[in-house]
């Protein structure tokens, strides 16, 4: 019952708006005609044209209904209007809902004259009208009211920002004046355009959410890709100080069994504080510098009074973020490269200072230099510099130069504890 008396309604508005017009029309007839009417001349002429008339607007109303119930399988006032509107509610910013709105009106069918006013977030939209079960080409002939009609339907959008969403108002409805809609209907055409454009946007939105949970999976994989290199880059470790400490403490526990205590000392502090992260979160300075001097008292043991060690690290950088093993790394090759191969050995200097927004660790040695001998094939320091972009991308960066009078000194620029990015 609820679609039967808003279709009566529009039944009885449509008939009643021509009935008048024809009362004025067979008012004019009579005016210039009245002695052929009177005298049966041409009267029935007249009322078979307006019988005519009548039902074919009867049949129109019939078909616009029909339509209606075909398109949205209800016939209530709002489906009925000519005049459509829509109040869509998206979860986008004001900038991208107002491009993903001008992008499924420019898209509708036979769309023409766009104009988009982005400063004031509207969008129009003319829609060439076609006859609904005629063809393509142009309104039927025998649609009366369809040749009274208008020939181009108009759509406008206006966007409403809103926080972190946005309100879309839809106009839909013939490019005339409102007092054609007394006399003529549009066989469901605005209706029709309303819903494809609400259907375009909600597929829009669905693509977006789709593409954004792609991207968020795509981040996810990409991070658990970095942590992989990472983890392979922090196990390419030099592996064979392991299996000489203990050759050492194996052989001084038969000639030296207090020196030998005490290797094993710091190899058991060394191995404490190497111990794998549970996560992929950074170390410190402090806690990188507690492992590099348990591994560095361990070769003075081995070395002897050929090694020096000169530490210089403040404790108000020991919480400088880094990635773990590094300040090691550095340590292992300028002993590996710099004073082990040079007589008499050498001293070793891990230094640390604070510039403004970042700081810097400087290992350096006094050893042969760059124009020594050496073994190295470079592969340590290219794991530092691919491990240190990607942790913290452009933030930090290295270098090596020539120490003076002799050695290397090799310095990292780190940001400071709370300007890191993870990795």
């Amino acid at each position: 019952m609820s679609d039967v008396f808003p279709s009566l309604l529009l039944i009885i508005r449509i008939l009643a708006a021509w009935f008048g017009a024809v009362l004025i029309a067979g008012l004019v007839w009579n005016g210039l005609f009245e002695r052929t009417i009177v005298a049966g001349g041409a009267s029935w002429l007249f009322n078979l044209a307006m019988t005519l008339v009548m039902a074919s607007v009867l049949i129109g109303t019939i078909s616009h209904l029909r339509r209606i119930w075909l398109i949205t399988g209800r016939l209530d006032s709002a489906a009925l209007s000519s005049r459509q509107r829509r109040q869509i509610e998206v979860p986008l910013d004001t900038a991208a809902a107002f491009a993903l709105i001008e992008g499924a009106l420019r898209e509708l069918p036979r769309a023409e004259d766009a104009e988009s006013a982005p400063d004031s977030l509207q969008v129009r939209v003319k829609v060439r009208r076609i006859d609904s079960f005629d063809g393509p080409s142009q309104p039927s002939r025998f649609n009366i009211m369809a040749r009274f009609a208008v020939k181009r339907d108009l759509v406008q959008a206006t966007v409403t920002p809103g926080n972190g969403t946005s309100s879309i108002t839809l106009m839909v409805g013939p490019d005339a004046s409102a007092w054609l809609d007394l006399f003529v209907l549009d066989d469901g055409v605005n209706v029709e355009n309303a819903e494809a454009v609400t259907r375009a946007i909600t597929r829009r939105v669905a693509d977006q959410r789709r593409q954004e949970q792609a991207d968020v999976v795509q981040t996810v994989n990409e991070k658990e890709l970095t942590v992989a290199r990472l983890n392979l880059l922090n196990a390419q470790v030099e592996p064979h100080f392991l299996y000489n400490t203990l050759a050492s403490a194996q052989v001084l526990t038969r000639t030296d069994p207090p020196r030998a205590d005490v290797m094993l000392g710091h190899l058991i502090q060394y191995l404490r504080s190497s111990l794998p992260r549970t996560d992929d979160a950074l170390s410190t300075l402090g806690e990188e510098l507690e492992r590099t001097l348990a591994y560095l008292e361990i070769l003075k043991i081995r070395m002897g009074s050929r090694l020096s060690l000169q530490i210089e690290v403040p404790d108000t950088l020991k919480s400088v973020p880094m990635p773990s093993m590094m300040l090691q790394t550095l340590v292992e090759n300028a002993i590996k490269h710099g004073l082990e191969p040079k007589t008499g050995g050498g001293t070793i200097w891990i230094l640390a200072r604070q510039h403004d927004d970042h700081a810097t660790l400087t290992v350096a040695d006094d050893g042969q230099g760059f124009g020594g001998q050496s073994s190295g094939t470079g592969i340590g320091l290219k794991n530092l510099r691919e491990r240190l972009r990607l942790t913290f991308g452009g933030d930090a960066s290295f270098a090596i130069v020539s120490n003076f009078p002799s050695g290397v000194a090799a310095t990292l620029t780190l940001p400071l504890a709370g300007k890191a990015g993870a990795a």
